[in-house]
């Protein structure tokens, strides 16, 4: 017997706002022309998100983008975006790993703020830097205001819980990736993006996604029942929808 009541899965997004994305086509390892780009934007519209804050990689040795090629490539995208006819807004800015290059350009203020002075910061993998707390107050004082992203995804954190809480109440933002919660990146990850939900530490989601397998990791997880749940406890509470209006 069919049953004409059965609940539809959601695949939509709880928000509208992607604050994490590589889909700025041709400067990272994210999409990698105009048309894997649109395809990228697509599909995270079909998920429910349309405004997009894109974050290519500022990284010293592998993706050494600047202000002009990451702006040059944006209104390229930007026109690709329109011809489209894509009722969608978008905004350039990066993901400033916390390495020589992008400390020399946020110092000498050649950086690209994400909307109301907002940047989005990336640690290094092995090891939180030594001076991670003056460059938080050095960013503060520019009257920026620093968003760390994944922070769940960095290994130091998992056993050392509470520097994250220092961290948070030293006024950094943490952006935490919709992915952690399927275990893409991992036991860890996932376990601690858990424990930044249960202490009320996640101020936004980011997709992160790179190319299309990450957009069918997202869609496959939105229709779960953890999602469901992750969205009733980050309902009223994110930042993703308010924070740059």
């Amino acid at each position: 017997m069919f049953n004409f009541f059965r609940k539809k899965k959601n695949n939509k997004l709880f928000y509208s706002t992607d604050v994490h994305c590589h889909i700025l086509p041709g400067v990272d390892h994210g999409a990698t022309d105009i048309q894997n780009g649109l395809d990228l934007l697509k599909a995270e519209i079909d998920m429910g998100i349309s405004h997009f804050i894109l974050t290519p990689h500022v990284t010293k040795s592998t993706f050494e983008n600047t202000s002009e090629s990451i702006l040059s490539a944006f209104e390229t995208f930007k026109a690709a975006i329109q011809a489209e006819g894509l009722d969608v807004t978008i905004h350039p800015s990066a993901e400033y790993r916390l390495d020589e290059l992008s400390l020399e350009q946020i110092n000498g203020k050649k950086y690209i703020a994400m909307p109301n002075e907002h940047i989005l910061l990336e640690n290094a993998y092995q090891q939180e830097r030594l001076d991670l707390d003056e460059i938080l107050f050095d960013v503060q004082v520019k009257n920026l205001t620093p968003i760390i992203a994944h922070p769940e995804r960095f290994k130091y954190y998992a056993i050392n819980k509470q520097r994250l809480v220092q961290l948070h109440n030293a006024g950094a933002l943490f952006q935490v990736n919709l992915m952690s919660f399927t275990g893409y990146f991992g036991e860890t990850a996932k376990q601690s993006a858990k424990w930044l939900l249960e202490h009320d530490l996640i101020d936004l989601l980011g997709s992160d996604i790179h190319n299309m397998q990450h957009v069918e990791i997202i869609q496959k997880f939105i229709t779960t029942k953890e999602y469901s749940k992750l969205a009733k406890t980050l309902d009223g509470r994110l930042l993703n929808d308010t924070i740059f209006n």
